[in-house]
């Protein structure tokens, strides 16, 4: 496969854009699990527990641009201790998914928004740019080799993990001058096994996941790092997951440790209206936020993407001007909260069930998804034609 590739070497390089054809060498995996181990896991796949038995790379240097794209056997990477990323944390990743329909072909949705979207994590940490192309063309790459990994049946779908390392040798704080992009892929289950559960949320008042010029808005992982700690906090107190505040003034919503936040104002059925937490700079762009906020519109619910505060959390759950509160990302869609906790903060019913919009909004969602209902906007992208 051969795609035309674009380099913009900006903090990361100094070159002139170059162009030229990006195409992949197949070394197949001679370990590939064979068909009965495959569908074991497949039966029971969890998630982010199994991977497939091939991976993608593309190596690029300040001097060469992106380079030899391959496909190789899944295996250990062989990283010197001194690489760049050990070290300063220069990493961005992406996460999506392919779904396979009813008539056996492999779909993903809206991979153009995760290939921009790295694009501008990679700007933010000094890392060399991927075009969209190749981006997806390393997706497909990954399905063309392992896509009876795919599974079928339910809300299971095949996790596709892209993600961008610093791997020059070196101690010193600059960018690094050479860098590899790779993409592995996980089969997973269905993320609500005995349904679509509501889960109660931890309001982390000491911590906060980013701040104000830093790399909120980025997908890397010492975003991730940061927010473990009060994670750990949040099962302490019964909590599946932690809510921060922005760093600044420590009253307005920020998101969930992985997940975008929304508020449904009304019950939907004359319209109704979702709130969401404008994007300021810290808080990560989400596909399935962006998605989410596409169908409100289509259902004829007026979308606001603005401040939010606890104060007003607290205040439209008990005179029931918010009537539902739901999380949203890529892993589990949308996830119901019944009931946001904190040091003497508890908002919201803990017996609460699903909101009928949330539930609405996510089958839309998944049905688009899983090629049942029609894709009216042009979201899905075929992998195996």
């Amino acid at each position: 496969m051969s795609h035309g590739t674009t380099i913009e070497t900006d903090a990361a390089g100094g070159a002139d854009a170059q162009q030229f054809p990006l195409s992949f060498a197949l070394t197949p995996s001679p370990n590939a699990r064979a068909e009965a181990e495959r569908d074991a896991i497949l039966a029971d796949p969890g998630f982010g527990k199994h991977f497939t038995d091939h991976m993608v790379t593309i190596d690029w240097t300040v001097e060469e641009g992106w380079h030899d794209a391959r496909v190789t056997p899944y295996g250990p990477l062989q990283i010197d201790p001194a690489s760049s990323v050990l070290h300063y944390g220069q990493e961005i990743f992406e996460g999506l998914k392919a779904y396979r329909h009813t008539d056996g072909s492999i779909w993903t949705f809206r991979p153009d928004k995760n290939a921009e979207r790295m694009q501008r994590s990679a700007r933010r940490l000094a890392l060399p740019e991927l075009s969209v192309d190749d981006f997806i063309a390393a997706i497909r790459q990954i399905v063309a080799v392992d896509g009876d990994w795919v599974p079928s049946g339910g809300e299971t779908s095949l996790y596709i993990r892209p993600f961008m390392i610093a791997n020059e040798v070196f101690l010193g704080v600059r960018a690094a001058n050479r860098v590899s992009f790779m993409v592995i892929a996980s089969p997973a289950g269905a993320y609500f096994a005995d349904g679509v559960a509501p889960v109660k949320i931890w309001l982390s008042t000491e911590y906060s996941r980013a701040g104000r010029g830093g790399t909120g808005a980025a997908k890397c992982g010492g975003n991730y790092a940061a927010s473990l700690l009060p994670q750990m906090e949040a099962y302490e107190n019964g909590c599946a997951q932690v809510l921060f505040l922005d760093g600044e003034t420590g009253s307005h919503i920020d998101e969930l440790g992985g997940m975008n936040v929304m508020f449904v104002h009304g019950d939907g059925s004359g319209g109704g209206t979702l709130v969401t937490p404008r994007l300021t700079g810290t808080i990560l762009e989400g596909v399935t936020r962006d998605s989410i906020l596409q169908l409100a519109r289509d259902r004829g619910m007026t979308v606001e993407e603005r401040d939010v505060t606890i104060d007003e959390w607290r205040d439209g759950v008990a005179s029931g001007d918010i009537t539902e509160v739901f999380a949203c990302g890529t892993a589990a869609v949308i996830t119901p909260i019944s009931v946001l906790k904190g040091n003497n903060v508890q908002i919201g019913d803990p017996d609460a069930p699903a909101g009928e919009v949330t539930l609405a909004l996510r089958k839309e969602l998944t049905d688009i998804q899983y090629g049942r209902l029609p894709d009216r906007h042009g979201w899905l992208t075929r992998l195996d034609a």
